[in-house]
């Protein structure tokens, strides 16, 4: 076991391109705001002309016995993913400083250098948000327009602008995020793996409910960051924060309406039981 977690430490954390990654706008690769906004209007418009013009294009024609194993293959790499950035950056959260600073992970000082393993891990993650635009292609070739919500659209676009902020301003508790979003997304692709692969889990409305959890708990641990904010020197990356916390704000709502409209339906779908019957 501890030659496991030397290794680890060793491929995930202590690497040379890890240890001494450092993000520079202009000369990182995927860093600048021309790229950014480039990948949004292209997965923006690409999006629209597919949902619309599915038809005409004839992208229903490709076989399901082709899509099925893409799917499952797309699915698989960002779970495999979601476990290495999750197992990385927890390891480089307890790692970084000697004893390890929890304070740290949750408010870094100011002027904080978007340098080292934690800021490799967040790099990661944010070019992992561009392979996740394929969870929106696959939707529309395997014929299921009634999944493309705004909620999809508004959580695969938005989410990338905020982990290029994470690295922009160097934003503080993304460790936190990261982990917390990696582990959700962990469940979240098992079992859209399993759907691929013929296997439908019954435990579907907990991949909703976690992810309502996460923006709950983000909350929660923020009080926790805004404390030092106020009774510190400030934390890295407030503003970044601060775009972080209103977009959490808006998924939890939109989730939240996700999950009252699903279950409403489901019930409605189900009748009513015994106790409905006797009251």
């Amino acid at each position: 076991m501890k030659m496991i977690i030397s290794s680890l430490q060793y491929w995930l954390v202590n690497h040379p391109t890890i240890l001494h990654f450092s993000w520079t706008q202009g000369q990182t690769p995927a860093s600048t705001p021309l790229f950014l906004s480039l990948i949004l209007i292209s997965y923006l418009s690409l999006t629209y002309i597919l949902s619309h013009h599915h038809h005409h294009l004839q992208l229903h024609a490709i076989p399901i016995h082709i899509l099925k194993p893409i799917s499952a293959l797309h699915n698989l790499t960002l779970l495999l993913l979601s476990l290495i950035m999750a197992i990385g950056c927890t390891l480089s959260s307890l790692t970084l400083t000697h004893p390890p600073n929890y304070n740290y992970i949750i408010c870094f000082p100011p002027n904080t250098s978007p340098s080292g393993p934690l800021f490799f891990w967040a790099y990661i993650f944010y070019l992992s948000k561009i392979l996740e635009f394929g969870d929106t292609l696959l939707i529309v070739l395997t014929n299921s327009i009634q999944r493309l919500t705004f909620l999809h659209v508004y959580h695969h676009a938005t989410v990338l602008v905020m982990c290029y902020l994470w690295l922009h301003t160097s934003q503080s508790l993304f460790p936190v995020a990261l982990i917390t979003n990696a582990l959700v997304h962990l469940v979240m692709y098992t079992y859209y793996l399993l759907c691929a692969m013929g296997v439908r889990p019954k435990w579907k409305r907990l991949v909703t409910n976690i992810q309502i959890v996460q923006f709950v708990f983000s909350f929660a641990i923020s009080g926790l960051m805004l404390y030092h904010h106020f009774t510190g020197s400030g934390c890295s990356g407030i503003w970044g924060w601060c775009f972080n916390a209103v977009f959490n704000a808006s998924l939890l709502a939109l989730f939240l309406d996700f999950h009252a409209k699903s279950y409403r339906k489901k019930m409605m779908m189900m009748g009513p039981g015994p106790k409905d019957k006797g009251s």
